[in-house]
């Protein structure tokens, strides 16, 4: 049997919504009409990889060493068309894997050093006395790209902190009473060194929300280290700029079949009960908000696309689980910024743990 994850075929479109091919019903609905999960065998005869995805996390390799896993993630929210959060120590590829993945996706990129003197206008432009033409003319700022690589976010005042939000939340910028939209895709990739606090501006709650993901990149282990160090150009030698792979337009025509990949109902309802036991959870002070079950469900949707499937398994919101929701969950007791977010990681897994996953789990 073969399934098409590409797109619904006219018959289906009319049957259904969604991106699943009239023969994938089967395991998409059952007699009464509710929604059934897929068997362990149809799962594994379709989580094979998207060949698009693929060729961009195989283009990302060549670059950037043992950084795949990471990779993965970011490519997810590029589909999903959420924002990341790069939070690990200084030197471990997090420009390098930004810049990477804008190349092999033909995207434009451009990257802010936040600091304390950092002013909204000059991430977000201003307008300049134009003489010759008699009037002001706007000269965008470097959020007028696709990824925006906002390097030591937590170093620059709240107040340009809050005139980045209005341009993640809104895709647009307004100023001088005017509102212009920036680029589709738009997807902010900001930095945090989570071990220097002096000097910095945490991010708030309300800003956190805003990042689908929050992801660490890690050290290298050994082998991967010895082939980055293989890797080394000749000195004076220009570092090869990889081709890109897939084009603008193919990244937003995945976005759009990624909101048609189906989700039972059942997978809604597990979903839901994990948010709700956050928030009533008695170590919790903060759970996870709607938003934050929407960009899961966003994010769910994407992964499974790009596994090759057309449906969403409950394996695949237990996987996000941790990136999306483990940010959001603030807990009670009064932590640092590293105990804490030990603490909700741990939190996080007991509910995983407890709450029971749909019948027909992919386990």
């Amino acid at each position: 049997m073969k399934c098409d994850t590409t797109g619904p075929s006219e018959a289906g479109a009319a049957a259904r919504p969604g991106p699943a091919a009239p023969e994938c019903d089967q395991f998409a609905r059952t007699e009464n009409g509710t929604s059934a999960m897929p068997t362990q065998r149809q799962i594994s005869a379709f989580d094979s990889g998207h060949p698009d995805v693929e060729r961009v996390l195989d283009r990302v390799d060549s670059v950037v060493v043992g950084k795949r896993h990471v990779a993965e993630r970011m490519v997810c929210a590029l589909i999903a068309d959420g924002h990341v959060l790069l939070e690990d120590v200084p030197g471990v590829g997090k420009t390098l894997l930004a810049k990477t993945l804008a190349e092999a996706l033909a995207l434009s990129f451009a990257r802010i050093q936040f600091t304390p003197d950092l002013l909204p206008s000059d991430i977000l432009g201003v307008s300049v006395w134009d003489p010759s033409a008699g009037r002001f003319r706007f000269q965008p700022g470097p959020v007028f790209t696709n990824i925006l690589l906002a390097d030591e976010i937590n170093r620059t005042s709240p107040r340009t902190q809050s005139a980045l939000l209005e341009v993640m939340e809104e895709r647009q910028v307004s100023l001088d009473g005017e509102s212009r939209p920036v680029p589709d895709p738009f997807v902010v990739i900001a930095t945090e060194n989570p071990i220097e606090y002096e000097g910095t501006f945490p991010l708030p709650e309300a800003q956190l929300d805003r990042f689908l993901f929050r992801l660490r990149v890690g050290y290298p282990d050994v082998e991967e280290e010895v082939e980055l160090l293989r890797r080394l150009e000749p000195r004076g030698a220009p570092a090869p700029v990889p081709e890109p792979v897939l084009s603008r337009r193919e990244l937003l025509a995945l976005r759009e079949q990624a909101r048609r990949v189906h989700v039972a109902e059942s997978v809604l309802r597990y979903m839901s009960q994990l948010a709700d036991r956050t928030r009533r959870h008695p170590d919790v002070y903060l759970g996870a908000s709607p938003r934050a079950v929407v960009q899961w469900l966003r994010a769910a949707q994407a992964w499974a696309l790009m596994r090759g499937r057309s449906f969403v398994i409950p394996d695949d919101v237990r996987l996000l689980a941790s990136d999306v929701l483990g940010h959001r969950l603030v807990p009670r007791a009064g932590l640092g910024q590293s105990d804490r977010q030990q603490t909700a990681q741990a939190i996080l897994g007991e509910i995983l743990a407890t709450v029971p996953a749909p019948a027909g789990d992919a386990r």
